[in-house]
């Protein structure tokens, strides 16, 4: 995504919009986002993206619970919920060192301190059906996704498991060496959850729920469709840069400006 910003914003912030803009005409009930620790804060655009998919809804919400929808009973309900890895997912870490050992190479780690949140599949599964249940609409809800794990030890502890040991200074003569190949463009060393420090427990004790703060979609409107605008041009720098100033919140400033739009 970080070299096809036009269409990774096409999929992740309009997709959304149309997913959403779809619910409401034909009146679900609730509409969950699956979003990412990668949007709070994102130095990338896939966290970006990410962040101003449930800016999206937050901003959706907002207008069809003060519009027409409210007379006839019918506000379908938006929320959103982060969590980090999912174990065994595609694209997780775990097929990749496991293949990596098994071919007898080396085990590639981006950076000896960089850690990551994981939850198995039925976790993840159930604990996003949980929130949608909660959901009062425009909520971000996140997960307790336990201590994050240095990628580190887990690559190690794989190694364990395969009955091999790792090599490195100290056992040089090990089966399998780990290399570290430094961290990608955008990518942090840890990930967070919250904006703030806000979070209010739910019913759930591994469901919090996140005050976060938002665009009301008089503004958005405009800002997606400069986005939009820069996209029908092909203009990738343009869109990397609305969309990576909209999600880290510089919106905010009066003295902004986004391609002449004060917002």
């Amino acid at each position: 995504m970080e070299s096809n910003e036009v269409e990774g914003v096409r999929n992740n912030v309009f997709g959304t919009l149309r997913v959403a803009e779809a619910a409401i005409k034909t009146r679900v009930v609730t509409v969950v986002l699956i979003s990412t620790d990668k949007a709070v804060r994102p130095t990338n655009v896939m966290g970006a993206t990410k962040r101003v998919a449930e800016l999206i809804l937050q901003a959706l919400h907002q207008k069809v619970s003060m519009g027409r929808l409210v007379e006839s009973g019918v506000v379908p309900l938006f929320c959103m919920v982060r969590f980090g890895n999912v174990l065994g997912s595609s694209g997780s870490v775990i097929p990749l060192f496991r293949e990596q050992i098994a071919s007898g190479g080396s085990v590639t780690v981006t950076h000896p301190k960089v850690t990551r949140y994981f939850m198995s599949i039925p976790e993840a599964a159930q604990l996003v059906i949980q929130a949608g249940a909660l959901a009062e609409g425009g909520d971000v809800f996140v997960l307790d996704m336990g201590k994050p794990v240095r990628i580190l030890d887990l690559a190690k502890q794989m190694i364990h498991l395969s009955g091999l040991e790792v090599r490195d200074d100290e056992n040089p003569s090990g089966d399998v060496g780990i290399e570290f190949s430094g961290l990608r463009p955008g990518e942090k060393l840890y990930e967070e959850l919250l904006i703030g420090d806000n979070p209010i427990g739910t019913a759930h004790s591994r469901i919090m729920r996140a005050k976060e703060e938002m665009i009301p979609w008089v503004k958005l409107e405009g800002i997606l469709n400069d986005i939009e605008s820069s996209m029908n041009v092909l203009d990738a720098e343009k869109v990397r840069d609305i969309v990576l100033r909209v999600a880290k919140g510089l919106h905010k400033s009066p003295e902004e400006h986004i391609d002449g739009l004060k917002v």
